[in-house]
């Protein structure tokens, strides 16, 4: 397992799953139950925004296309850091990204952002760079991608915490996909995306005690 999938595995909101490692051990189904709802309450705050960078045309493309790809596909910033034009796909009815083994189709508006950021990037140090870059998010320097702590830092700028808002969309689309199908979208790990989906569906006690069995990196 990847270092990546690791970070997956682990970067549950500490007020949820977190303290579900601790109860583990009482077996406290009520307390469960409780920590289900509160994770249930982060998704109608994800929704929200998600919305928002869906229709907010003050917030630049390059923001609200990573923003998007944590909140609804569950990327990390540095695997979103590494996207290449290569990754994007256009159909004559229909965009697709590639974010694992098999792409993802996009609907509108977050298909035609995306096409609008693959036309209009640009790097900060590319000076008279007519949108030559491979990168889809080109970085300060010339020929290199946006560094990943540099892309979360505008995501916490706008407000949203990558950790927090990937746990929740994993949560979500684990309710929503097989596991085979969930890590082939999402380039993550078989047992990592099996780990999500014994989560939500019901199976606490297993899962917080998988956790609880992980060395924290």
């Amino acid at each position: 397992m990847t270092g990546v999938d690791e970070g997956l595995f682990i970067s549950v909101s500490e007020s949820a799953v977190g303290s579900v490692v601790r109860v583990a051990g009482g077996r406290d189904v009520a307390r469960y139950l409780q920590l289900r709802d509160l994770i249930l309450k982060c998704s109608e705050a994800r929704w929200a925004q998600a919305r928002w960078l869906l229709h907010d045309d003050n917030v630049k493309p390059e923001d609200r296309v990573a923003g998007l790809l944590v909140l609804l596909y569950a990327q990390w910033p540095s695997a979103i850091s590494r996207l290449t034009l290569n990754h994007v796909e256009r159909g004559d009815n229909e965009g697709r990204l590639r974010l694992g083994r098999e792409p993802v189709v996009l609907s509108n508006p977050l298909a035609e952002l995306v096409l609008l950021l693959v036309a209009t990037r640009r790097g900060k140090a590319a000076l008279g760079d007519q949108g030559t870059s491979p990168w889809l998010f080109p970085g300060g320097q010339p020929g290199r991608p946006l560094r990943a702590f540099g892309l979360g830092d505008r995501l916490r700028q706008l407000g949203l915490h990558s950790g927090q808002a990937l746990s929740t969309a994993l949560f979500q689309l684990a309710t929503d996909l097989p596991t085979a199908v969930l890590a082939k979208m999402l380039g993550i790990h078989i047992s990592v995306a099996g780990a999500w989906q014994r989560a939500s569906s019901g199976d606490w006690t297993t899962y917080a005690v998988e956790v609880s069995h992980r060395t924290p990196h």
